[in-house]
């Protein structure tokens, strides 16, 4: 993300900071309204899902959906 921004890591986590948030929070924030979407409005199965969103395997899926929800 901040070789996307042009912008080094420290100052990345620095502007974050400054902001009161994280890019653990973020990402686990679009993840979650990602997994929301997907499971109500899709065919796929969990496991489809859990590689969407980038998990290695569909319990790692289900133990970070049960921490957002």
């Amino acid at each position: 993300m901040a070789n996307a921004m042009r912008v080094s890591e420290r100052t990345l986590f620095r502007r974050l900071s400054a902001e009161g948030r994280s890019y653990q929070t973020i990402k686990d924030d679009l993840r979650r309204d990602m997994a929301v979407h997907l499971l109500g409005n899709s065919l796929s199965s969990i496991g489809d899902i859990a590689v969407q969103l980038g998990f290695s395997e569909p319990s790692a899926f289900h133990r970070a959906f049960r921490k957002w929800t």
